[in-house]
Order: structure tokens, then C-alpha cells, then sequence
């Protein structure tokens, strides 16, 4: 069967000559499926994992459907909800040559930066709305941006929504745009309330599932590393880390990520953390650093299993295999991205081995543990030819120190994205009458 063109699937000319300079003409799988349906307007509901293509499979329709419309200023036409901070910068990225093409103006607005520059942008007028729930809910309730005159709603990732406790902020939103515009929802699965909101809010859906688990086993391979104990471990670590292409490390804790980044830049792997005690700045310098290769390592918490879309990461390791089974297939996706081959390693202490086995059976995962060290014939044969020692790290890719906020999600307050109070500290007393009041610097 001859796989359609973009021009076959109705995508209008500008867009198509857009995506051609950027050397993207042959559709995917999802949106093959989805483009017709959406660019005729109608309510989509696409299932489908991270990596399949999702995000130009709703930026096509959403800029061919706001393209001659003017926004009014802090008014914007267009709207779309991603749960993190990486997504929504990465879904603006593969908008904003699109919207280039058309004449349409984007900006991208979350939580954990000044609010000023978000909020020049919505007055100078935006036409698209690129934003997390908590950000974009604190604006509202500032009355900084109405969202009456949105037409087209995008919620990507909506089952990671649930996952993060967004859900009650996200249908505030989407009851704050209005009832008769076209809305597009992506999720790869249907559980936590998901379903809910497709009911109350998608008329008529139609709905698409591409299914690349069939896929996955030909592009992904898994693999379980039973070692002997911590010492093992943090060699067998190092030589997976070793290699000449990308790898994501994952880590349980924000502090084991920082502290291994550190070891093994140290040990002359460069290597960046990602994780929620760092700055929005240090965020983007170090995911930076990792997509431009200046970094070939990342080592991330959960926070990074659907936030980072980086293609030819070649090696997932679980350095902590973790808690559940759906974020052990979060992260893992992390690879064998865009039709590209990639290996996934879970590295087991004795003690470990049990829950392993049935997180990997809950996955869906057949796997024969293996048991090695860092010299074993098959780790060698996995992490391929050994990148050169780089042992002074560039100023990019050195360990970042945390921020002043916990920006993880656990403790987070699900409507405003940040620290619960009992996750942020003693009160700070008050001053007694008389004495200066110390200045407010929070964000």
C-alpha cells in the first residue's frame, strides 16, 4: 500500500513546503490517520505512545485552522495543554515554523520563571497558547488571558495529566474555552479520568488508535542485568555510560541524579542532569547540551520519561528500576524513537529482583535476566566502541546545583504545578509590629 504525501492528506501548500525544508515528507503512522479528520474540523481523539508523531499530527490542523484569523490581544485563537515544562517547549518548537509560514504568532507560558515576559507576549497578541495547567490557571485567575475566543483545543498527553494530578485544573480550562470549537486530544491510554473529559468535552470524536507496541519488540530491546551488589552496580553504570551516543540514565531521586551526572562528568563522561530542583534555565541549558551531543548523557528522574523528546537516544539504562510499570514504559520510550532502533537495560540488585520481575510481567516485558558485571561479554557487545575521555567538562554540561524550589511533582500542588506547603518548609514567622517586612521574591 503506497503511503499517502501530506499534499494526498489535504495539508495546505505552505505548510507542506514548511515541513519539506525541515526534511519531513513522509507522514507517520498517527498522522496519516488524523490529519484528514482533524483538518476537516472535526473533534479527535488519537491514541497513540510518545514518539509516534502526535505533535505534528495536531500543530498541522491547529495552524491550518487559525491561519487568517487575528487575535485580539491576551485573547489568543489557539490553545494547547502539555504536562510538563520540556513538552510544552518542544511542542513550540515544532509549531513555531509552521506558524512562521502562516503569519501566526505563538508564545509558550509555564510555571517556575517570571511570569513578566509570558504576559508582554499575551498583551502584544498571540495567536497560539502553548502552556502547563498551573501557569496558564494563575494567569486566568489574574485575568491576564481569556481563553473566549479560543476555536481549536489541543490537551496532549492527557493520561500523563491524570498521572501528575492536573485533571481537575485541565477541565477548569476547557470549560473556560468555548463549547462550539474544535478540540484534539492525544493520550495513550484512556484510564484516570481521561475518558471523563472526552466525554464532556469532545463532540463526536473520532478516534484513531495506532498501535506501535506491535512494533516495538523489533525496535526495542530489553534487557535485565542481575548484579552482585552497589559496587557492581556503579561500575557496570559507568561502562553503560561509556558509549559514543546518546544515552538517558534514570534515577528514583533528584539527588542520586545530580550526584552520578557529577561522577561520571568527573570520570570524563560529560554528562547533564534533569530533574525538578533545577532552574527553567538550567532545564534548557542541559537538555541543550545533551541534543547537541556537547553532552552524551543524561541522568534524569521521572520528570524526563515523557518531557524529553530528543531522537537517536540509543540507550536507556534503569539505573533504579521503578515504582510501576507505566513509568517503566515512559522511560523506555525515551528510545527506539522515529522508526530508530534502541536498547533498554534495567540493572538489578539481589534484593531488587523479585519486584522487577513482576513490574516487567505488569509491563508486558519477556526478558531472561542476565547475570554480569562491568567485563561481561554482552556489555561490552551492547555499549559498542568506547567514547574518548573528555576530562575537563565544558561549563554547559557540569552538574547543576538545585534551585531555591522543589519543582519535583511529588508534593507538588496539582492546581499551581509547584511545592505543597508541607513539601516547602517551616512558616516563616512574622514580624513582630514595628520591623521591616521581609520582600516577597517568590515566583
Amino acid at each position: 500500500m503506497t503511503t499517502p504525501t501530506f499534499t494526498d492528506l489535504g495539508v495546505p501548500a505552505p505548510l507542506v513546503q514548511s515541513l519539506s525544508q525541515r526534511g519531513i515528507t513522509e507522514p507517520f503512522p498517527i498522522q496519516a490517520a488524523t490529519l484528514p479528520d482533524a483538518l476537516a474540523g472535526r473533534d479527535v481523539l488519537g491514541r497513540g505512545k510518545t514518539g509516534s508523531g502526535k505533535t505534528l499530527a495536531f500543530s498541522i490542523p491547529l495552524v491550518t485552522a487559525l491561519t487568517g484569523r487575528r487575535s485580539q490581544p491576551s485573547r489568543p485563537s489557539g490553545l494547547v495543554l502539555a504536562p510538563t515544562r520540556e513538552l510544552a517547549t518542544q511542542i513550540t518548537a515544532t509549531l513555531q515554523p509552521l506558524a512562521a509560514a502562516n503569519g501566526l504568532r505563538i508564545t509558550t507560558i509555564f510555571g517556575g520563571v517570571s511570569q513578566s515576559r509570558q504576559v508582554a507576549a499575551l498583551r502584544a497578541g498571540v495567536d497560539i497558547v502553548v502552556a502547563c495547567p498551573g501557569r496558564l490557571e494563575d494567569l486566568m485567575g489574574q485575568k491576564l488571558i481569556s481563553l473566549q475566543d479560543v476555536t481549536t483545543t489541543v490537551l496532549d498527553e492527557a493520561d500523563h495529566m491524570a498521572d501528575l494530578g492536573f485533571l481537575p485544573g485541565v477541565t477548569r480550562i476547557l470549560a473556560a474555552t468555548p463549547r462550539g470549537g474544535q478540540r484534539l486530544l492525544f493520550s495513550a491510554t484512556l484510564d484516570n479520568g481521561v475518558d471523563k473529559l472526552v466525554q464532556r468535552f469532545l463532540n463526536d470524536p473520532v478516534l484513531h488508535s495506532v498501535n506501535e507496541a506491535a512494533e516495538a519488540p523489533a525496535q526495542m530491546t530489553h534487557h535485565v542485568f542481575h548484579v552482585g551488589g552497589v559496587q557492581e552496580k556503579k561500575d557496570l553504570v559507568h561502562r553503560l555510560a561509556s558509549g559514543t551516543g546518546r544515552r538517558i540514565l534514570f534515577m528514583r531521586t533528584k539527588h542520586q541524579a545530580r550526584k552520578l551526572a557529577k561522577q561520571l562528568t568527573d570520570a570524563g563522561v560529560p554528562s547533564v542532569d534533569l530533574h525538578g530542583n533545577l532552574s527553567q534555565p538550567a532545564r534548557e541549558r542541559n537538555l541543550a547540551a545533551f541534543s547537541s551531543g556537547e553532552a552524551r548523557v543524561l541522568v534524569a528522574t521521572d520528570i524526563a520519561a515523557r518531557g524529553v523528546h530528543v531522537d537517536d537516544v540509543e540507550l536507556v539504562v534503569h539505573v533504579d528500576p521503578p515504582m510501576e510499570h507505566k513509568a517503566y514504559l515512559h522511560r523506555s520510550g525515551r528510545t527506539a524513537r522515529a522508526g530508530s532502533d534502541g536498547d533498554v537495560v534495567t540493572v538489578v540488585l539481589p534484593e531488587q529482583r523479585r519486584d522487577t520481575q513482576q513490574l516487567l510481567r505488569r509491563a508486558g516485558i519477556t526478558v531472561r535476566p542476565s547475570n554480569v558485571d562491568a567485563n561481561s561479554a554482552e556489555v561490552h557487545a551492547l555499549v559498542g566502541e568506547v567514547a574518548p575521555l573528555r576530562h575537563i567538562a565544558p561549563k554547559a554540561v557540569q552538574a547543576t546545583k538545585p534551585a531555591v524550589r522543589n519543582q519535583d511533582h511529588r508534593g507538588a500542588d496539582p492546581r499551581r504545578g509547584g511545592p505543597s506547603r508541607s513539601t516547602r518548609g517551616p512558616r516563616r514567622r512574622r514580624p513582630r509590629q514595628g520591623t521591616q517586612r521581609a520582600a516577597n521574591t517568590g515566583g
